[in-house]
């Protein structure tokens, strides 16, 4: 299946342009009915699918029941402009691409390509969608949630948006350009998607292993631990900044380390790491030798690609494509985001002191008398957690309090 597709050099084609639904375009293009619905003031919703069906699914992000704006739609020929007060979008026939401009009339954003093609899951019908932007080289580009990789700007790293313990994905970026992207899907999505892929192998050393505390269903416990090595050469075409991406091959990772020639880019251990990890190097062209380290299970991957002046979202399950577009500055990107998906609630007034929390208590009375000594010591305190197994015979997350140890919870 192909999943890149460059569309230009089209053939002669008739393009309409109609109002769909109350604040909404269609534009019927080479590969489908392109959908351009008006969200805000400076947001607009652009969406495609094809002619399979697929099932609907319950509507988890745009939840806030907000009036919509009126498109001004322009149709020049060769061209479909749709207007707001503090965004435009141009539809290039010949191009068959976006432009998106901010209240000034300035591009801040354009489409270089974009992909659906008729896939299945589990042998129920989905789309795999692929969406590719322009970034010029002086962008930058911050967002998809909390990762431990410590990168800040994250224009060309690759990342995989997954929700696991200690790590949040929220599909949505904001630029310096002056303007944000929420991509709306609920499954897996990969930035910046690394089109290279090595797959390490193990290698026979002798086996060295540690002792470590370890958490189970059934409640902490000492085991031992060996770790596994992995080598396998990598082979670059140019020298030049390329982006890597470690996976581990589990559903989580305790160790993740990955030398090149040697030098570690990736060395951290720990009881709760997601499955994948990224950085940007500088590699130059020829053989290098790549090193993993890791824990029984593990299958290491090492995807890689070099830094293009663009950006991607691709999403291998999907209903649709599915993205919104924001102009202006950080705060008035957020503050249409939060108008079109809920506003959030102003936060108690103690959840802003010290929130106290470890592994977990073992009794009501563990509680206590911790709690008590913060009292006893003036320390202030204004939340302590319990965190888990406190349902003891119950069983796993049973949602009820062993009575043993906690009589009155």
């Amino acid at each position: 299946m192909k999943l890149f597709t460059r569309l230009f050099l089209l053939p002669a084609l008739v393009y309409t342009v109609a109002g769909c639904a109350g604040s909404s375009a269609c534009i019927e293009t080479p590969d489908g009915k392109l959908v351009i619905t008006a969200l805000t003031d400076n947001s607009v919703r652009v969406q495609m699918a094809g002619n399979m069906a697929v099932p609907e699914l319950e509507e988890l992000v745009y939840t806030s029941k907000v009036k919509a704006p009126a498109l001004k739609v322009e149709d020049s020929g060769d061209a479909v402009t749709l207007s707001l007060k503090d965004i435009k979008v141009k539809y290039s026939k010949s191009a068959d691409a976006l432009t998106f401009y901010n209240a000034e009339g300035k591009v801040i954003l354009q489409e270089s390509s974009r992909n659906i093609s008729e896939s299945q899951i589990s042998g129920a019908p989905c789309y795999d969608v692929t969406e590719t932007f322009e970034s010029p080289e002086d962008e930058f580009i911050y967002g998809t949630g909390q990762f431990q990789d410590g990168y800040l700007n994250i224009r060309g790293l690759t990342r995989r948006l997954t929700q696991v313990n200690t790590q949040i994905a929220i599909p949505m970026i904001l630029s310096s350009k002056g303007y944000a992207v929420l991509w709306n899907n609920y499954g897996l999505t990969d930035f910046n998607p690394a089109e290279n892929c090595v797959e390490l192998k193990p290698v026979e050393v002798a086996a060295e292993g540690h002792l470590v505390n370890a958490t189970g269903t059934l409640g902490n416990k000492r085991e031992m631990r060996f770790n596994s090595c992995f080598e396998e050469t990598l082979v670059i075409p140019e020298d030049g900044k390329y982006s890597i991406l470690l996976d581990m091959g589990q559903a989580m990772s305790r160790k993740q380390y990955l030398a090149i020639d040697g030098k570690p880019v990736f060395d951290i251990t720990n009881t709760w790491l997601p499955p994948t990890t990224s950085a940007i190097i500088e590699l130059s062209a020829g053989e290098h030798k790549l090193e993993a380290q890791g824990v029984r299970g593990d299958k290491p991957k090492v995807y890689w690609d070099s830094v293009k002046d663009s950006t991607t979202f691709h999403s291998p399950v999907a209903t649709r494509l599915d993205y919104t577009v924001f102009a202006g500055s950080a705060d008035e990107c957020i503050a249409a985001y939060r108008k079109i998906t809920g506003e959030v609630p102003e936060m108690p007034e103690w959840m802003f002191g010290y929130i106290h929390c470890r592994e977990r208590y073992h009794s009501s009375e563990d509680i206590l008398e911790n709690a008590a000594g913060f009292k006893e010591r003036n320390i202030p305190l204004d939340v302590i957690v319990q965190d888990w197994q406190w349902w003891g015979k119950y069983g796993w997350n049973a949602l009820r309090f062993d009575e043993e140890h906690y009589p009155d919870p």
